[in-house]
């Protein structure tokens, strides 16, 4: 024994010290798990390595038998327990590994007589274990092997825009279709490895709070528009990058909220538009499939074309115009030449879309998403900013005429009666539900498609009015000449989780025994996408209501079924126990032990006080913002999501202003930034959104993180990207999209190139070419990607975060791709300024 207590043996007894605490954190864990009905490994294994510490300590070779044989059971375990999922197996075995290396390490200093060659065979056994470990972790990598899609291209589906894609890119999506496909085929897998940066342009607006644009540009002609962070607009040459005007609506920094940003700016032609441009026939009468469901869908005629506006010469000021809404909330048009306001769009070119909607606190009120226009009506939504206030401003939405701004129409959903602004004294209805994404249009049906979000108080609807229960969380198709609903479809009934719909209807042809259904693609939140008849509503597919959980803090609240689509899901099974993750051992029992304490009964799990609720998927699961793509030929849908649930507690009001959380505006607030979380302070404890007005306070574990590690809890992959077939709602692939290079715990980069799929947000864009572009991850990469195999062909590194959807268009002959890099406050990507535009090299 005096032979060994040098420091060969000082150091197996440091290391038996680490077995000791590890032992006794397992042993603690695994017992308060196990009493919550949870795995009976961390207590055995806790047991296990205490053991192994002790005779370590001694210097006896027990001491590394005992752990052997806990890791070879620890191996049994993990692959009984998830197989040969590599991700699963992480947390399972990476660390008891490590230990188990250090434990080889020791053998010769415990057995001095036979150790080096005890060593040798565990060192063997435990490489041989690591390459499968390996393969593992690769296969789970691997993108799902391409499954044969229905035969033969669809016919062309038709286009109800004014303006065609191709060489331009006229309207956020493309057209106000949105599919986001570009019929430009120079670019192909075989050549887009050649892509260089041909321009880079700065538009200097770079502030210092956490917000940045998120903008896709337009390319209209030989000029590429765009905005900045603060809604500055600015012009470029299509070819060079180069600005050719730039123009600031002098939006104050006071009225950016956190969550704010500015997604893109539309375009209008007066002469186009009123020459007769746009197609004007009705869609054909197409008979209905038998027994199609109809759930959600509310009906009526199809309105008529309205009379065309007086031409305008093409030469004249503002004869072709950008307009934008801004995060102070108002409508911009400026001469698509020049930059110049135009004079005859309301007040010298401005529009304040808050009048009529009484006290609006500065940030609660934003426009950030682009205009839709449709039949010279410019209809516009805007963001209420969430969890602040029950008496929150109005979700109104409204239609201003394109050549004066004058006010058309206003929709308010508790007062059908109301078509225009509230006399003084008097607003329009306070805490509605709002449109803060973009809506699509079809300028043949004279229709308007509006993604709508939800009241309020997001998590609470006891005093919800019967207006907001019927078309909170629905898709609201408005007739553009009136404003009136033409019809609704609810996708959630009574929503308290916040999904809100917030990606566009992107409006497609389905086929339907032989003919093609003018249609729409309507994806949300929590997965489902959905198939509808874009000139009623009625579902093309079938929507089943199926029972869900419920009690909560409002059981009589909470509907006994809510609606799921059965065309397609981007929403993954239910979470077990088994789901959850962490960088040992130690931080997956953490996880399950919060798994076990939390409320969960699978997806609609009801808000509760007494303790945790999980949301699975999160709020910023399924689809968000940056929409789906349609490849119009082949009949895919190319479908970006989220995969990550959110842990969240309602917290009863005496508890939520003991911590500091009051709304913004309010007095006690000791310090109100844009960054600030709603009204909720930097440094207040936790983090919520106070409700005022409500009951409770709410706060949310965005993706259900450790605080220690700042590791989500779920297993990953945390985003994918699928490709689905519009005829049979089948799958052809799916994978993850995101590699590990920018993420790691602690928020320290691991570098790592492996596809572990990453929360994004920002969607893609296809070509003709047969490749699908997007960054949208929190890798800050973008990305090419075979759309017939799922494999990426090409991917370059980013200045800054890549939150936001690319473009394509052609100049002279030649195919550029664009992407604006801003960062994104809730992804934690570096914010930027930089536009960037890639194109194969000139002959």
């Amino acid at each position: 024994m005096a032979r060994r207590t040098g420091a060969g043996g000082w150091a197996v007894r440091l290391l038996a010290a680490v077995f000791l605490l590890i032992g006794a954190i397992l042993v603690g864990g695994g017992a308060w798990l196990l009493s919550l009905g949870g795995s009976f490994y961390y207590l055995l294994a806790g047991l296990g390595i205490v053991a192994a510490g002790v005779m370590l300590f001694r210097l006896r070779p027990a001491g590394a038998w005992i752990y052997v044989s806990v890791f070879v059971l620890t191996v049994l375990w993990a692959l009984w327990e998830v197989g040969l999922d590599g991700w699963a197996l992480v947390p399972r075995l990476v660390a008891p590994a490590v230990l188990l290396i250090a434990v080889i390490a020791a053998l010769p200093v415990l057995d001095r007589r036979r150790g080096g060659r005890l060593a040798l065979i565990a060192g063997g056994v435990f490489a041989l274990g690591a390459v499968g470990f390996g393969v593992a972790v690769a296969q789970a990598n691997r993108p799902m092997t391409p499954q044969p899609g229905a035969g033969g291209l669809l016919p062309g589906m038709t286009e109800p825009s004014l303006r065609d894609v191709g060489a331009d890119w006229p309207a956020y999506g493309g057209t106000y279709s949105a599919r986001r496909y570009s019929p430009l085929a120079q670019i192909t897998r075989d050549n887009v490895g050649g892509l260089e940066r041909v321009w880079t342009y700065r538009t200097g607006d770079l502030p210092e709070d956490k917000w940045g644009a998120e903008t896709t540009p337009l390319k209209v002609g030989d000029t590429v528009y765009l905005c900045s962070a603060r809604n500055v607009l600015i012009a470029l040459d299509a070819r060079t990058g180069e600005q050719r005007w730039r123009y600031d609506p002098q939006v104050s920094d006071e009225w950016i909220p956190y969550t704010a940003a500015c997604r893109g700016v539309a375009y209008y032609d007066v002469a186009a538009a009123a020459n007769g441009t746009a197609p004007t026939a009705t869609a054909p009468t197409v008979a209905m499939p038998q027994g199609a469901p109809a759930t959600g869908a509310r009906t009526r005629p199809a309105p008529a074309a309205p009379a065309a506006a007086s031409p305008a010469p093409a030469a004249a000021a503002c004869a072709r115009r950008i307009i934008e809404g801004t995060l102070d909330g108002r409508l911009i048009a400026v001469d698509a030449r020049t930059g110049r306001p135009c004079a005859d769009f309301g007040d010298n070119g401005s529009v304040d879309i808050k009048v009529g909607m009484g006290e609006v606190i500065p940030g609660m009120v934003s426009i950030t998403s682009a205009p839709t226009i449709v039949r010279g009506v410019v209809v516009t939504g805007h963001q209420v900013l969430d969890g602040q206030y029950n008496e929150a401003p109005s979700g109104v939405i409204q239609g201003f005429d394109a050549v004066t701004g004058e006010l058309r129409w206003a929709w308010d959903m508790a007062r059908p009666d109301l078509t225009g602004r509230p006399e003084a004294g008097d607003s329009f209805t306070r805490g509605t539900p709002n449109m803060w994404t973009t809506a699509s249009g079809d300028e043949q049906l004279g229709l308007v498609y509006l993604p709508m979000g939800n009241s309020a108080a997001d998590y609470y609807s006891s005093d919800r009015s019967e207006a907001e229960n019927r078309y909170a969380t629905s898709l609201v198709a408005l007739d553009v000449t009136t404003g009136r609903p033409a019809w609704s479809f609810q996708t959630v009934h009574r929503d308290v989780w916040d999904y809100d719909l917030g990606s566009q209807a992107t409006l497609i042809d389905y086929p339907v025994g032989g003919a093609m259904v003018p249609a729409l693609v309507l994806p949300s939140k929590q997965g489902d996408l959905y198939i509808l008849d874009r000139r009623t509503g009625r579902p093309l597919t079938p929507v089943e209501e199926r029972r869900v959980p419920g009690g909560g803090v409002e059981p009589d609240q909470r509907t006994p079924t809510q609606p799921f689509s059965g065309f397609h899901t981007l929403a993954k099974r239910a979470l077990t126990e088994r789901d959850m993750w962490g960088m040992s051992p130690i931080d997956q029992m953490i996880c399950r032990i919060g798994f076990r304490q939390a409320a969960y009964e699978g997806m609609y799990t009801p808000p509760t006080a007494d303790r945790r609720w999980i949301q699975y998927p999160g709020y910023n699961g399924g689809s968000d913002w940056g929409g789906v793509a349609v490849d119009p030929r082949r009949g895919w849908i190319i479908a970006n999501y989220n995969d990550m649930p959110n842990y969240n507690r309602l917290v009863p009001r005496e508890e939520a202003n003991e911590k500091g959380w009051f709304p913004r505006g309010d007095p006690r607030l000791k310090k109100q930034t844009p960054e600030s979380r709603g009204g909720v302070p930097e440094g207040a404890e936790g983090a919520g959104d106070p409700q005022w007005g409500v009951p409770y306070a709410i706060d949310v574990n965005a993706g259900w993180r450790m605080k220690s590690t700042g590791m989500l809890c779920k297993q990953p992959p945390y985003g994918g990207i699928r490709a689905i077939d519009i005829r049979t709602g089948r799958t052809v692939w799916d994978r993850p999209l995101g590699t590990a290079r920018k993420n790691g715990p602690f928020g320290i980069p691991s570098m790592l190139p492996i596809d572990i799929g990453t929360p994004n947000n920002g969607g893609s864009v296809v070509t003709a070419g047969g490749l699908v572009f997007i960054a949208a991850a929190t890798d800050d990469l973008i990305r090419a990607i075979d759309i017939e195999t799922g494999e990426t062909v090409w991917s370059e590194a980013l200045p800054a975060g890549g939150q936001a959807g690319p473009m394509v268009y052609e100049q002279d002959g030649r195919q550029y791709l664009v992407l604006m890099t801003g960062g994104h406050h809730f992804m934690e990507t570096p914010k930027g300024d930089q536009v960037i535009a890639w194109a194969l090299p000139e002959r």
